[in-house]
Formats: structure tokens, C-alpha cells, sequence
């Protein structure tokens, strides 16, 4: 379960974080990815968990983690997702795991915002960057009304980055990786 974490004093008010976990069923990290030079192929995983804290009024941010099971990964093509899995690219036999962990975060606009962080991918932790929008924040329209907020975030990475070359030297697979993230979450007080 969830507690009211992450209170403190900001620049002479009270903040008050709240802590959300994400909810599985609106939740969808996806990526984009050029094939061939024709197109970019989308892949989206299923498996998906994370938390974060947020006070709305002094727009503070902490405690980002998003874990994403590397078997879940599709593309809408079973042969393309075996490969996906394999040790070509996510080698999901010893890697079942992508990490992100966010390290600090800078208000770009009203409601926008980056997040720094690590990614930790095959094995190989390196830095992030998301941009991310505040969708909306508010009593959820159905069941509980519980509270909730909705979030978009991009970024990108290249591959090779992390030692997944496959296709990179001879333009068959991008090497860079543009990462889509959507998600409802629920505030847990």
C-alpha cells in the first residue's frame, strides 16, 4: 500500500506530496523504431509497474521508478517479437527486467517538465532524459472516483548505448530508439 510520503518545506510553503502508482490498465510504455529506412516499427511491452511522487502545488517531483518485464515486449509480428526477445536485442533469457529510475526532474512550462534519470537495459544502466506533460489530475469519472492523474512522457535512446548493435551497421535496425510513455495513476492516501 501506498502512504502520504515526501512532506517537507519548499520555499516558504507546505508541500505536500502525494504518491501514485501506475495503473496497468492505462498504462502503456511503446517505442518507435526505423526499419530499413522505409518506416519506423512500433513495439509496446504489457508488462508494466511504477510509482512516482508529486505535490501539485510547488510542481515537486521524486521518487520515479518504472520497471517494464522485457518479455512483454509485441509488435504485432510473433516472429519479430521471438527476435526481439533473443540475444539480439533485449536477451530476455537474462535480462527480464528495464528499469527506470528517475534522479531529478526541472519544470520546462506550466505543465511540462524533464526528468533525469538512469535506464537500465540488458544489463547496462545508463542516463535518460523524459520529457514529460501533466495531462490532468482529478476525481477518476468511474468506479472509486479515486484520485488520479495522467501523464505523457517521451525520450530516446540509442541502442548502441547499450551494446545492441543488431542492424545498426548496415541500416537494417535504427539505432535510435524513441521511447512513448502514457499512463493513468492512482494516488494511493
Amino acid at each position: 500500500a501506498f502512504t502520504l510520503v515526501c512532506a517537507g518545506h519548499v520555499q516558504g510553503v507546505m508541500a505536500e506530496s502525494h504518491c501514485y502508482k501506475l495503473d496497468p490498465a492505462h498504462t502503456l510504455v511503446g517505442f518507435l523504431v526505423g526499419h530499413v529506412g522505409f518506416a519506423k516499427t512500433f513495439g509496446q511491452f504489457e508488462d508494466v509497474e511504477g510509482s512516482f511522487c508529486f505535490d501539485e502545488q510547488t510542481l515537486t517531483l521524486s521518487d520515479v521508478r518504472v520497471v517494464v518485464g522485457a518479455e512483454s515486449v509485441q509488435s504485432l509480428n510473433r516472429a519479430r517479437d521471438r527476435h526481439l526477445r533473443s540475444g539480439d536485442f533485449l536477451n530476455t533469457d537474462e535480462y527480464s527486467q528495464i528499469e527506470f529510475n528517475g534522479l531529478s526532474s526541472a519544470q520546462t512550462g506550466e505543465r511540462t517538465g524533464s526528468v533525469r534519470g538512469n535506464i537500465t537495459l540488458v544489463g547496462q544502466t545508463r542516463p535518460l532524459t523524459l520529457d514529460v506533460t501533466w495531462n490532468k489530475s482529478g476525481a477518476y469519472p468511474f468506479g472509486d472516483q479515486h484520485y488520479a492523474m495522467g501523464i505523457s512522457a517521451t525520450g530516446s535512446l540509442n541502442r548502441s548505448d547499450f551494446g545492441i548493435t543488431y542492424g545498426v551497421a548496415d541500416g537494417l535496425v535504427g539505432d535510435r530508439v524513441d521511447i512513448i510513455i502514457e499512463f493513468e495513476s492512482m494516488r494511493g492516501d
